[in-house]
């Protein structure tokens, strides 16, 4: 069984919910991962829709162990553990390779801009040195629009050349289908999985022989999701992708993250996932209105996302 096999071809950056402290609710976080596997999609938790750069280090481990004691399995997990600071990303990376978990996705160090592929690829050696694990398995997160610091190809191939095996995929989120393809043409013939930022791109990307996609809608829309990354040979999947779109669509007239919270609050019928932590802000009623019966218009449900 190959390493996309074991974590499957579509992940969620599973969304963190809050109490009223705004401290992270571990009890809703885990009921919800359970929903999304049930669903058969994998949890890239601590990704960007996780608000993961507004959770301190402790705060993430903790939740990681409070999911494994949860019952949650490792193996399906890819938890985000890429921080500004490098003492973070090795504290977080060893971690979830102790808990077990079968990947980590790994954003570049991102205050600073311009930096060189020289310091991108020592920040990334130094990680790998210091958890000095070979159950370590990483997977590059480029994000040039939020992080604004790009994972070239040209570093993608250095790291694969001196971490064979230990650098296994990337999740592109550039947006951008050539870079895309240019990654599943270069790489993905020698065992790198190439993940689609977005389910927009998920049957480009398996059609041309890439993994599959992490994609924020995947809280929300996870059975849909997974059952094209199943079906993508079979009549229709263009169909099912057009009607994929039309989802994520909906979504994105709004901020992400507090969108897909209203989201789950509605559906769900559980008000408390309606918050986020600050700098974010919740949808207005009005924007949660709108928002819902859009997606009440296309026919859309999250069937068995209440009592999970």
């Amino acid at each position: 069984m190959n390493q996309t096999d074991r974590i499957g071809r579509v992940l969620s950056p599973v969304v963190t919910p809050f109490n009223d402290k705004l401290e992270p609710d571990a009890g809703r976080l885990a009921n919800h991962c359970r929903w999304l596997l049930a669903n058969d999609v994998g949890l890239a938790v601590f990704g960007t829709n996780s608000e993961a750069n507004s959770l301190s280090t402790g705060e993430k481990i903790g939740l990681l162990g409070a999911l494994v004691d949860a019952g949650l399995p490792p193996e399906r997990m890819m938890p985000g553990t890429g921080c500004c600071a490098l003492p973070d990303s090795v504290e977080l990376t060893r971690a979830a390779v102790g808990f077990g978990c079968m990947g980590v996705l790994m954003l570049p160090p991102f205050y600073y801009k311009n930096v060189s592929d020289d310091g991108l690829y020592r920040n990334y050696a130094e990680i790998i040195e210091r958890v000095g694990d070979d159950r370590l398995r990483i997977y590059l997160y480029h994000i040039p629009p939020v992080a604004q610091v790009p994972v070239s190809l040209t570093l993608i191939e250095r790291l694969l050349k001196d971490y064979p095996g230990i650098v296994a995929g990337i999740k592109d989120s550039s947006g951008d289908w050539n870079n895309t393809r240019a990654m599943l043409e270069q790489f993905q013939p020698h065992g790198f999985d190439v993940f689609a930022g977005s389910e927009t791109f998920l049957l480009d990307t398996v059609r041309h022989g890439g993994a599959g996609c992490i994609s924020a809608t995947a809280n929300v829309n996870p059975a849909a999701i997974a059952d094209l990354a199943r079906t993508w040979r079979d009549e229709g999947a263009d169909e099912k992708q057009a009607a994929l779109n039309a989802v994520r669509g909906a979504f994105e007239g709004y901020v992400m993250i507090p969108g897909l919270k209203a989201a789950i609050a509605h559906f769900g019928g559980d008000e408390d996932w309606i918050r986020v932590r600050p700098p974010l802000v919740s949808l207005t009623p009005a924007q949660r209105q709108q928002l819902i019966a859009g997606l009440e218009d296309k026919g859309f449900d999250m069937p068995g996302l209440q009592g999970a």
